[in-house]
């Protein structure tokens, strides 16, 4: 993951050496339950499209573990 992070700070001009957040925010009102949960299955997705991990609730960091049943370092309260 360093190397990721660190790559993506040398291809970004605002930053000396590392990224870890993306820069910029689009956000979205959540008007319905169908886009707070199309919305959350986005979130849930995004370790398994980076390639850090093979399915959603296997990322140790993610609330997708809370939605399968299983232990999670992570507080949530469930939706949807």
């Amino acid at each position: 993951m360093l190397e990721m992070m660190q790559k993506a700070g040398k291809q970004n001009g605002n930053n000396n050496d590392w990224q870890f957040w993306q820069q910029n925010n689009h956000p979205m009102e959540l008007f319905s339950p169908h886009i707070a949960n199309q919305k959350l299955n986005y979130i849930h997705f995004n370790p398994v499209e980076a390639g850090f991990v093979d399915k959603e609730e296997e990322w140790l960091f993610s609330s997708a573990r809370n939605y399968y049943g299983l232990k999670s370092i992570t507080e949530v309260e469930l939706i949807g």
